[in-house]
């Protein structure tokens, strides 16, 4: 009777030599062994197996990545950069202060326009620079939310244009100094360059140019919007496709032209009298677009995502307040806080003021 008992208790063999496999992992066969025997090989990335014992991973849809688990696909996160994240936040209040305070700047040139130091180094050319600062500052909020094809159009060429503007007037007021001080000299042929006719061409030259780089642009290949699947596992980088790198670094490379330029003949002509040292404070402010903008590039192409609108940002920002520092912040100085100086006598080195 007991024989019989231990009969009933025997566990029935098993026909197999592996367990089953979970839903995650593929069944991978063993070389010499059985077909009953195999391997549970977990689905590479990007892929899924939904059911336990597939003999197949299913590859997730280009805007889809498999879970933890790797049973089933799951959207994608998108990725930009937006106004409600800290850095979207800190990098939409900078520049809104600063152009705040570029416009209460111009109110002060305003309001003084008729004393010495806003008439010297041609005050219209310093109106148009500060309206255009102001409007540099602005064109880096376009760059932060989720960019759309017309902003992608857009945002590059408002930034080139506007920063063309800028660095325009910037190198006019440089010339103006030197035509300014040569033509005061017996029997100069500058003198007919004198007034506010070549300053103006110039600008408005310089402007025409990019404005047909960017119109090219536009028309060949402009930008667009992409969503970048591959760079970030498991991310959809919503980007500005650039269209035609070589219009992007055309523009660039006609904006640091004129900036390099600007930068020597300023550094050339530091050393003319002090009623025409706005040279020096010019070359203050090209050594830090400059600086800024050669630091730009590696930093630019070495990131990616969100990050490389961070760097362009920071990048507009930055250079757009060197620009403003350098070249206002004395003059509004003397206006706010020297009154005393701001005279035709002392202006043109005739003497001190009066106290």
């Amino acid at each position: 009777m007991d024989a019989m008992l231990d009969c009933i208790n025997l566990q029935i063999p098993q026909s197999e030599c592996s367990q089953s496999c979970l839903a995650g992992y593929r069944k991978a066969p063993q070389p010499g062994q059985p077909i009953c025997c195999f391997s549970c090989v977990m689905c590479s990335q990007g892929e899924i197996s939904n059911q336990s014992d597939s003999i197949t991973c299913l590859k997730c849809p280009s805007h889809q990545w498999p879970n933890v688990k790797q049973d089933m696909c799951i959207q994608k996160v998108t990725q930009y950069l937006s106004y409600e994240e800290p850095l979207g936040k800190i990098l939409t209040a900078v520049p809104t202060f600063m152009a705040m305070i570029t416009v209460s700047i111009l109110a002060v040139f305003v309001k003084s326009h008729n004393t010495p130091v806003v008439k010297a180094n041609n005050q219209e050319l310093s109106y148009v620079l500060l309206l255009s600062l102001v409007l540099c500052f602005l064109s880096s909020l376009i760059f932060i939310g989720r960019p759309t094809h017309l902003i992608c159009m857009f945002r590059q060429v408002t930034f080139g244009l506007i920063f063309t503007l800028s660095v325009s007037c910037v190198l006019a007021k440089t010339l103006v100094v030197v035509i300014a001080f040569n033509a005061s000299k017996p029997n100069s042929n500058l003198r007919k360059f004198v007034g506010p006719g070549l300053p103006r061409s110039l600008v408005t030259l310089c402007t025409v140019i990019q404005v047909i780089i960017c119109a090219n642009w536009l028309n060949i290949c402009s930008p667009f919007q992409d969503e970048n699947t591959a760079s970030v596992t498991g991310n959809i980088i919503i980007e500005c496709n650039e269209g035609s790198p070589i219009a992007f670094w055309c523009m660039l490379s006609y904006m640091g032209l004129l900036a390099s330029v600007s930068l020597v003949v300023a550094f050339l002509s530091r050393n003319l009298p002090d009623s025409f040292n706005e040279a020096k404070y010019i070359t203050f402010s090209m050594l830090v677009f400059v600086t800024v903008w050669m630091s730009f590039i590696p930093a630019y192409l070495s990131t990616q995502g969100k990050y490389m609108v961070v760097v362009e940002v920071f990048a507009i920002v930055s250079s757009g307040a060197g620009l403003l520092v350098c070249i206002f912040t004395p003059k509004c100085y003397i206006i706010l806080l020297r009154p005393e100086m701001n005279t035709r006598d002392y202006l043109m080195g005739k003497g001190g003021y009066k106290k």
